[in-house]
């Protein structure tokens, strides 16, 4: 069967547990072996099939006992409750990596690497987001709370704003590097303080990266 065509373009959060600057972003080890991540996306524009997306979100809590690549992780999508039925079955299926080009999308590499996919909840996501200002803010009550704000420079206290270009990347092209915090509770347990994290702007389709 076809693939429903779908395209969603907007802005992502990630916060994850290696040092600031993440060297899985440029093809090496997690800082600690392990990766533990929390993903949020803020859905500007979109649709899969007929169904419009506009204006919603899809969240991620997700860890894997080494580097992502080696798979066995455990990962909980959570969809926007004011998403309608049709809404909600269009962002699961693009969240678990359906109606995709294999490589396609961040949805499909991720979900190829999981073992465990918790059910799949629809909560309300308050998300609040700057480019400019490097500054996210989310929660989701009783599952998650996480901030991120510019790296801050160790001696003098000053902000630190780094912009990092892959110009071949499947998650974005451009993206703020952060630091970031975040808590989760009755997910994918999660309690990172001051690492890693990214805000940058997504265009992903049926077929993969849209530039």
């Amino acid at each position: 069967m076809a693939n429903v065509e779908w395209v969603i373009a907007g802005l992502g959060w990630n916060n994850c547990n290696c040092a600031w600057g993440c060297p899985c972003q440029f093809n090496a080890l997690p800082t600690h072996g392990d990766c533990r991540a929390l993903c949020c996306w803020q859905i500007e524009q979109g649709h899969h099939g007929k169904v419009r997306l506009d204006g919603l979100h899809i969240a991620l809590t997700a860890s894997w006992p080494g580097p992502i690549h080696m798979g066995n992780g455990t990962a909980q999508i959570i969809i926007d409750e004011r998403a309608s039925p049709d809404q909600r079955a269009s962002l699961e299926a693009i969240a678990t990596g359906q109606d995709t080009d294999p490589g396609g999308s961040l949805f499909q590499i991720f979900g190829s690497t999981l073992t465990s996919l918790l059910e799949t909840l629809y909560r309300p996501i308050e998300f609040d987001c700057s480019l400019a200002r490097h500054s996210a803010r989310l929660r989701i009550p009783g599952l998650v709370e996480s901030s991120g704000g510019p790296i801050r420079n160790p001696m003098t206290g000053e902000d630190h704003h780094a912009t990092v270009s892959l110009p071949g990347g499947f998650e974005y092209r451009e993206a703020a590097f952060m630091s970031g915090s975040s808590h989760t509770e009755n997910s994918v347990a999660l309690d990172l303080q001051e690492t890693h994290g990214h805000l940058a702007r997504f265009h992903w389709s049926t077929h993969g990266y849209v530039d």
